[in-house]
């Protein structure tokens, strides 16, 4: 039996003498996407940041990659091991030129970064300093850009459909999708509004409510059902995990 590329085992999380996470298991292969939906404030970032390993969380329970324990590595040591995260908010680099972090990034394959910027279509975007002025959309496509220069082999992406017009949700989307069928890639995909599953094909679905997962399901049933009736009614009306 193939062993997950990610499992998570009882994992709580908490700040501040505040419980983020109660209790969550999940296990991810190397060529599964998993979407991960819920209202503001029910600990979604909080789950894709213990996972790449903030340093201000108290975590207890376990997170295994690729069959090692990562739960007391750093954040450095487990973006080595190939785990990245995109931000949902991406911040400002000034005095660094977006061409000088790509070049140390994308481990010499430059075709590989040609081709993505090409396709994400940022090349005027080179030889400005990060993310300073860029729109929305331009900031999410330079954030992603990077963590697939990077390689990783888990992808962390926190709401790649927030403050994002439609026109770059679907470059975002269409690059995503084609990534993660041909180089067989895990992600997890953080989504409030759910508009990122119109271009990413996720094999399941999940809603997190008060820091716990409520359940899982078909990403479009799922989805369907939030906008009919918002989480707590929609998960009242699935089967409970």
């Amino acid at each position: 039996m193939t062993k997950p590329l990610l499992r998570i085992e009882n994992l709580c999380v908490s700040a501040d003498n505040r419980k983020i996470l109660d209790n969550i298991n999940l296990s991810l292969n190397k060529n599964e996407v998993i979407a991960i939906l819920g209202p503001n404030g029910s600990g979604k970032t909080s789950l894709l940041l213990s996972i790449i390993g903030y340093p201000k969380f108290k975590v207890s329970g376990e997170i295994y990659f690729g069959g090692k324990k990562i739960t007391n590595l750093s954040m450095y040591e487990r973006v080595k091991l190939g785990i990245g995260l995109a931000y949902q908010h991406p911040p400002e680099i000034l005095g660094v030129k977006l061409k000088t972090l790509l070049n140390l990034i994308s481990k010499e394959d430059n075709a590989l970064l040609q081709e993505l910027v090409e396709k994400f279509k940022i090349k005027e975007l080179l030889n400005r300093d990060i993310n300073v002025d860029f729109s929305g959309g331009e900031r999410k496509k330079v954030e992603i850009l990077q963590l697939l220069a990077m390689k990783a082999k888990l992808l962390l992406l926190d709401e790649p459909d927030s403050g994002v017009d439609i026109e770059s949700l679907r470059v975002i989307g269409e690059i995503l999708n084609d990534y993660f069928k041909k180089r067989r890639i895990a992600a997890i995909v953080v989504t409030h509004t759910g508009d990122i599953l119109e271009f990413v094909e996720a094999k399941k679905a999940c809603i997190l409510l008060n820091g716990k997962f409520a359940c899982f399901g078909d990403p479009h049933v799922i989805f369907d059902e939030i906008k009919k009736r918002g989480y707590e009614e929609c998960v009242r009306c699935l089967k409970q995990f």
